[in-house]
């Protein structure tokens, strides 16, 4: 079973090649920014985070399914992820400012990470079959980090090109206290998730090992 990850994320290659699926890979085209505006213009009201991350992770993998990946047969994974703390939703921070302005809020407090799927079966250039779900896991962040811990991280330039400026699978992992949910939700890909979705379309998650333990 061929699979194709439409996305450039390094986590959540890591995290499929962990659970023993090396994917084929394509950048999907996708200004998200638009598609997202362009939805809450159409609802009349901003978009709810679930509804976000839903909406650009089926935008992400309908862009490869007839751009890049029009020729695979198999299925076309796309992926979104937001975290939302006090009502505010963060994407990636893209510069440093910004990055220490959001964990100075939310150090010692508590944020929702939601990450969106969206998985087409293809067959024959033609995309048969799509299913989607959102996953949600919240992330509560150490009380003690101190300024110095936080400009040494920044510094790395690890946390401003992921959403809510952190991580949980490298650097940032120790200035995280507590996670309730899945945790590879929060590296922006839900693993039970994806094993649901990949049932939903008839297939066993099983079938898409190709790595070698």
């Amino acid at each position: 079973m061929n699979f194709c990850l439409a996305s450039t994320s390094p986590a959540r290659l890591a995290l499929l090649r962990s659970a023993g699926i090396e994917p084929v890979l394509h950048a999907p085209d996708v200004d998200e920014t638009a598609v997202a505006d362009a939805a809450a213009q159409a609802a009349g009201a901003p978009l709810h985070p679930r509804e976000v991350v839903q909406l650009l992770a089926q935008a992400k993998a309908e862009a490869v399914a007839s751009g890049p990946a029009r020729d695979l047969d198999g299925l076309i994974l796309g992926g979104d992820s937001v975290f939302v703390l006090d009502g505010i939703v963060y994407g990636k921070p893209h510069t440093a400012e910004r990055a220490k302005e959001r964990w100075l809020a939310q150090r010692g407090h508590t944020g929702s990470l939601y990450s969106g799927h969206w998985l087409i079966e293809q067959r024959g250039g033609v995309s048969v079959r799509a299913v989607g779900a959102w996953a949600v896991a919240e992330v509560t962040f150490a009380a003690d980090i101190t300024d110095g811990e936080l400009d040494a991280y920044i510094a790395t330039g690890e946390p401003l090109f992921v959403a809510g400026a952190f991580t949980i699978d490298s650097l940032g992992a120790p200035f995280i206290s507590g996670i309730v949910g899945d945790p590879s939700t929060v590296v922006g890909l839900s693993l039970p998730t994806l094993r649901t979705l990949v049932r939903e379309l008839g297939h066993e998650w099983t079938s898409l090992w190709n790595r070698d333990a």
